[in-house]
């Protein structure tokens, strides 16, 4: 495969790392895949300008421009794993076909949304409150910690016992896009004070089993 860089528009947050994990390891499983990152430094609100907002009118990163269809625009973090999946993974390594394994990729979109809209933005909000907030709210701290450890608690459902590797797939799983859209979120526990994955320890075996794979580290 011999491709055009991907122009990636970013800055290291966790929905940030979530496109640069998939493409490190689509890098590794397609050789000629390859993207060029353009950092969008958000504290200085240049997401904000119009030339951005002409690529993501709600000014967020990360962008995506797929300089090899027409420089084709995708943003929102979950859009853009599931195009870079559907046009760029052919063998389906990183998620299943949707005639053939209807199923398998109907749990991947689930846990996919689950992250998207649950983990994503209460763990958001745990780390505002937490870290940047100009005054401190015990209450908006405590709330959104403990939603945030709510869904962790969800995530070990999934994981726990020691019978499943990976969010979705038959059997133990496999990694997906579905894995690497919630795991920066998780790997970021502590930056919104919850400070141990003790507690949760099927979370804790897949926040560890991911980070030893290349292509993730590359990304984180």
């Amino acid at each position: 495969m011999s491709l055009r860089p991907f122009k990636l528009y970013t800055f290291p947050t966790p929905n940030g790392k979530k496109v640069t994990v998939f493409l490190e390891e689509l890098k590794l499983a397609y050789p000629g895949l390859d993207y060029e990152p353009i950092n969008i430094d958000i504290s200085t609100n240049v997401q904000k300008e119009p030339w951005f907002i002409k690529l993501n009118p709600n000014g967020r990163i990360p962008v995506l421009v797929d300089t090899n269809r027409n420089d084709f625009v995708v943003f929102e973090t979950s859009a853009i794993l599931l195009y870079l999946q559907q046009h760029y993974d052919k063998d389906n390594k990183f998620g299943f076909d949707v005639a053939s394994e209807a199923n398998d990729y109907s749990e991947q979109l689930q846990w996919m949304f689950f992250g998207h809209g649950g983990v994503g933005p209460m763990q958001g909000q745990a780390n505002h409150f937490f870290k940047f907030a100009p005054e401190k709210i015990p209450y908006a701290i405590k709330r959104y910690q403990d939603e945030t450890k709510r869904l962790y608690g969800v995530l070990n459902i999934r994981l726990e016992g020691g019978n499943r590797d990976y969010l979705a797939g038959p059997g133990r799983g496999k990694p997906t896009i579905a894995d690497f859209s919630i795991f920066p979120w998780v790997l970021g526990h502590a930056f919104c004070g919850v400070e141990s994955l003790d507690e949760w320890p099927g979370v804790k075996a897949w926040v560890a089993r991911l980070k030893e794979r290349e292509g993730v580290a590359k990304g984180i």
